[in-house]
């Protein structure tokens, strides 16, 4: 049985076959009639990959947007990368004196840069305060609303992600 490729890669091999070959000067020759094939296949694969990168981001669906706390603890982790800057901390949960450890999702980078957030404006052993909306399924795990860092300086999550609607 012949082996099936993924959908890119048989886009990918569509396209390679309508070149026929690279003239002496290094431009691209194709055959009568396979621009248009080209041009189908370009598109298709622009279309593929636009929904297959548009469909891999997430909503706000799992975080319960009508419930907001607030608390604090240690920074262990913070990431600054794309798709979404993350928050790990340890929070002692002042009932039981028990530590749980939370992570807090952020905006990406370039929507934190346009509200004020620096790359290095939080470190592992920082003490914040932050104003998240919970997982629904009751997991340590949070959407930030607005951080407070040690100096007292707040800083939202950007537009998307809603405002504190707590203090």
């Amino acid at each position: 049985m012949p082996e099936t490729l993924p959908d890119a890669q048989v886009r990918r091999h569509v396209a390679v076959q309508d070149v026929a070959s690279a003239s002496p000067k290094g431009d691209a020759v194709i055959r009568a009639g396979a621009g248009v094939s080209a041009f189908a296949a370009a598109m298709v694969a622009f279309v593929g990959l636009s929904s297959a990168w548009g469909s891999a981001h997430h909503s706000f669906a799992p975080y319960e947007p009508t419930l907001q706390i607030k608390f604090s603890g240690v920074v262990t982790d913070f990431r600054w990368r794309n798709p979404h800057v993350y928050i790990e901390m340890d929070v002692v949960d002042d009932s039981t004196g028990k530590t749980r450890h939370w992570l807090i999702e952020c905006a990406n980078p370039g929507i934190l840069n346009r509200v004020g957030w620096k790359f290095n404006m939080v470190k592992a052993g920082d003490r914040i305060t932050v104003i998240v909306s919970p997982l629904r399924n009751g997991e340590p795990a949070a959407l930030l609303k607005q951080i407070t860092l040690a100096d007292g300086s707040t800083y939202s999550n950007g537009g998307p992600a809603g405002r504190a609607t707590i203090e």
